[in-house]
């Protein structure tokens, strides 16, 4: 194995490694009261944040002012993200996760499971990776005392 083939393989594995350590952060500061300014600011410029049913938010300023109404939808909620599947090509990356979450929706103050998909795309901007594209698509959000099988979606 070249000296240069070693080098770009040991590069793509910090790359991920960078990248998870993003993914972390994220998921840290949703789970500590959503801290708006600090999320916002692990998203470019133009980033788009896609919840689906949860709504679209399109550039960094959109998804701070979504992240500051967000303790009032959701007071608590511990993001677990786990199978990662991340490839990188150069200064571009994309990522999939799947996310299990007990949360409360403060709507009746109701404690609920939730799972989804995460769908990234990052970008390193100034070596740094940020979230370009995030899209979460819902498998199911169900209260808990009725589990998945019985009311998918609450």
């Amino acid at each position: 194995m070249s000296l240069e083939n070693l080098e770009r393989r040991i590069q793509a594995l910090e790359d991920i490694e960078e990248i998870k350590r993003l993914k972390h952060r994220y998921c840290a500061l949703c789970d500590d009261t959503y801290d708006a300014d600090a999320l916002a600011e692990l998203f470019t410029e133009d980033a788009v944040w896609d919840g689906k049913e949860r709504g679209r938010n399109n550039g960094r300023e959109a998804i701070r002012e979504f992240f500051q109404n967000a303790p009032n939808r959701l007071p608590f909620a511990i993001h677990m993200v786990m199978n990662p599947i991340i490839e990188v090509d150069g200064d571009r990356a994309t990522g999939v996760w799947y996310l299990f979450q007990p949360c409360t929706y403060a709507e009746g103050n109701q404690a609920v499971w939730g799972s989804a998909r995460y769908d990234e795309e990052y970008v390193r901007v100034d070596g740094r990776w940020m979230f370009q594209n995030l899209t979460l698509s819902s498998h199911f959000w169900t209260p808990f005392n009725q589990g998945w099988a019985e009311a998918q979606f609450a």
